[in-house]
């Protein structure tokens, strides 16, 4: 029997201008989509870790510390003439002194410790366990401060596609939403707090010598004056009108996230505190 012939392998070199083309752009989609899958896995694993993280923490918070460590109670706090932490509190801020409170929207996966370093740079991609993480932590404003307690504390965090961290902040987009979920809970180590929404807007973030009103800079108002211009500013911003206001010398809070679905860079909500 005569032997078939072997097929003759043919180098790549040799092949024609059309066909290397073609081969190099399949690679080329081949290495992309392999790439995108394993960011994609990361990604996931990523977002699953981060609320099993949370959800322990959120098992902590309920915990008593001065049932194992009494002892420690006294000595707990940010401050020399600040009150004593809030028992629920003690075990989560022995795991980390920049604990400073905690939020909770009803509804939304709005639900963390808040935190606060010297600078607002670290919290943006650090968890509560001070190890990196893209999704960050929800923290204050380095400039604000719990005791004494500042009139405004200003809170961010990343507006994640998971709807982790603020990203549900988005909700109160829809003026529904902002009337059947009319409740912020903000508690800080000394104090619980249940705040009313105000105010829902998008902003930018403007150059320092540029004139505006930097919602970000509001902290604390030296004057009436000052403080009702900032409240008109931000009224007058609002998306819609909710029929709340707060006085000088009340407490509130602003979330602020960064927005990707307008103009605008940032959306915020601002909050006074009713309880």
């Amino acid at each position: 029997m005569a032997c078939k012939k072997k097929k003759q392998k043919i180098r790549f070199s040799e092949l024609p201008r059309s066909i290397k083309i073609r081969k190099i752009v399949t690679w080329i989609f081949m290495a992309v989509g392999l790439g995108c899958l394993g960011y994609f896995f990361f990604y996931v694993k990523e977002a699953s870790d981060t609320q099993s993280n949370y959800e322990h923490l959120s098992d902590l918070k309920g915990t008593d510390y001065t049932q194992n460590k009494p002892a420690l109670v006294m000595h707990l706090t940010h401050d020399e003439d600040a009150p004593d932490i809030l028992s629920e509190y003690m075990t989560l801020y022995n795991n980390n002194k920049s604990l400073v409170g905690w939020v909770k929207i009803d509804d939304t996966l709005i639900d963390y410790p808040v935190m606060q370093s010297q600078s607002n740079d670290y919290y943006l991609n650090h968890n509560f366990n001070q190890e990196k993480d893209n999704n960050g932590s929800i923290f204050i404003d380095s400039a604000c401060s719990i005791w004494p307690r500042s009139q405004n504390i200003i809170m961010y965090g990343h507006n994640m596609k998971s709807g982790k961290m603020f990203g549900d902040l988005k909700k109160y987009k829809q003026e529904e939403f902002a009337r059947s979920h009319p409740y912020i809970y903000f508690d800080t180590l000394y104090n619980k707090g249940k705040y009313e929404v105000m105010y829902v807007f998008g902003d930018n973030v403007y150059d320092e010598v540029e004139v505006a009103f930097k919602y970000y800079q509001f902290i604390d108002a030296a004057s009436q004056e000052e403080w009702d211009s900032a409240m008109n500013d931000m009224s007058a911003k609002s998306m819609y009108d909710l029929g709340i206001t707060a006085q000088y010398g009340e407490d509130i809070i602003t979330l602020s996230t960064c927005d990707y679905e307008k103009d605008a860079e940032r959306f915020v909500v601002v909050a006074k505190r009713v309880k």
